[in-house]
C-alpha cells in the first residue's frame, strides 16, 4: 500500500526511538525487520513499529517528521502511549 506516513519504531527494550517517513510502510517495516536498512536502524535494532500516522502528501509527512524529531523524549513516549498503551508491535497488522 503506497501512502505517505510517519512512523515510530523502537527496540525490544524500548531504549531507543526512531522516527522515519515513507510512502510504503509495509515495505519499510520489512526492511527494518530483515536488517536491510543500515545506519541507526541497524545499529540499534529499532524494528518494532509502535506508532504511525498517514498523510495525503509526502510534504505533509515530511513536515510532521521534522516536528516529531524536535519533540522531547517524554512527549514522543506520550504520543506512542496515547495510541498504543502497551507499545505493541503494530507491524504484524500490516500483512
Amino acid at each position: 500500500m503506497k501512502e505517505p506516513c510517519v512512523y515510530i519504531t523502537t527496540s525490544k527494550a524500548r531504549s531507543v526511538i526512531y522516527i522515519g517517513v515513507t510512502s510504503d510502510l509495509q515495505q519499510r517495516m520489512w526492511k527494518h525487520k530483515n536488517g536491510v536498512t543500515g545506519g541507526f536502524v541497524k545499529k540499534y535494532n529499532v524494528n518494532q513499529l509502535v506508532h504511525y500516522e498517514r498523510f495525503e502528501s509526502m510534504e505533509e509527512a515530511l513536515s510532521r517528521e521534522k516536528q516529531l524529531e524536535h519533540w522531547e523524549q517524554a512527549w514522543k513516549n506520550q504520543l506512542v502511549t496515547s495510541h498504543n498503551p502497551y507499545w505493541r508491535d503494530l507491524s504484524q497488522d500490516l500483512w
